[in-house]
């Protein structure tokens, strides 16, 4: 099953990066993100601030988006090129299938990911416009958080996808509604409940939203939890805890690993038929 696991992990990494969309989506990110760093005038930048702030917008607006049309793409290619029904022939299980195209894709994800952060950081260093090392890190982690949850969460668009068309489709749907019409329709659901219920209603909701989830943690470790509004003050003292981290690392595993599972299931039912 590890061996199986791997040769897909090594030959989804192989097709990843001759993907054109791959270095396209690098291209633009690392464009972006020095950018950012060049129109900022104040020199290595410390904890939550008006770039700070921007740089996980444009993260949170390109790196999901990125992140489900490579991860749908990849199983609805497998389909309409027909490597999935040759694979099935041989003795190779669902669940290494899965796993293996999962790791390889994570890979590309987090090269992509790393040269755009690692030009910003020499091009920073150079101009002495930078971030500073502890806030660096932060924003690299909470990108390649957001993009391993999004990628599960595209292995699903994959697998009820008929075609690339449909998986582009409805990976659109649900980045606009993760991140664009996430705020308007939670504050409009919240509108009609009781005011005892918006509280934990955030709270079960933001769970639900892998994007909101992740952007809450970042803002909060930055120094920034003041911006959220008296709503999140539980989540704010929570990952200001210890145990916060360690909490929000669970919550990955929990998203990845349900989202994944679900995945399997359904290829293993269409496969049985």
């Amino acid at each position: 099953m590890v061996n199986d696991a791997v040769h897909i992990a090594v030959r989804e990494m192989k097709m990843g990066f001759r993907n054109p969309w791959s270095y396209s989506f690098m291209g633009l990110f690392g464009l972006f993100m020095l950018c950012l760093l060049l129109i900022n005038n104040g020199g290595y930048v410390e904890g939550y601030s008006s770039i700070t702030g921007t740089m996980l917008n444009l993260i949170l607006y390109l790196l999901p988006l990125m992140t489900l049309m490579l991860g749908a793409f990849s199983l609805t290619g497998d389909k309409e090129d027909g490597s999935w029904e040759l694979l099935s022939s041989y003795p190779l299980r669902t669940l290494s299938f899965i796993l293996g195209k999962f790791a390889g894709l994570a890979v590309v994800l987090f090269v992509l990911v790393s040269f755009g952060f690692g030009l910003s950081a020499v091009m920073g260093w150079i101009t002495g416009r930078g971030l500073d090392a502890h806030t660096y890190i932060l924003l690299y982690g909470y990108s390649i958080s957001l993009a391993l949850m999004f990628l599960a969460v595209s292995f699903l668009i994959g697998t009820v996808a008929v075609n690339r068309w449909q998986a582009l489709t409805v990976a659109v749907a649900v980045w606009f509604f993760a991140i664009i019409a996430w705020s308007p329709l939670l504050i409009a659901v919240l509108g009609m409940m009781p005011y005892g219920w918006i509280k934990p209603s955030i709270s079960v909701f933001t769970l639900f939203n892998p994007a909101e989830l992740s952007r809450i943690f970042a803002v909060v470790k930055l120094g920034g939890g003041s911006v959220l509004g008296p709503q999140y003050y539980d989540w704010v003292r929570w990952i200001r805890q210890p145990m916060g981290s360690a909490g929000y690392i669970i919550a990955i595993l929990v998203w990845v690993g349900a989202s994944t599972g679900l995945t399997h299931w359904l290829w293993e039912r269409g496969r049985a038929r």
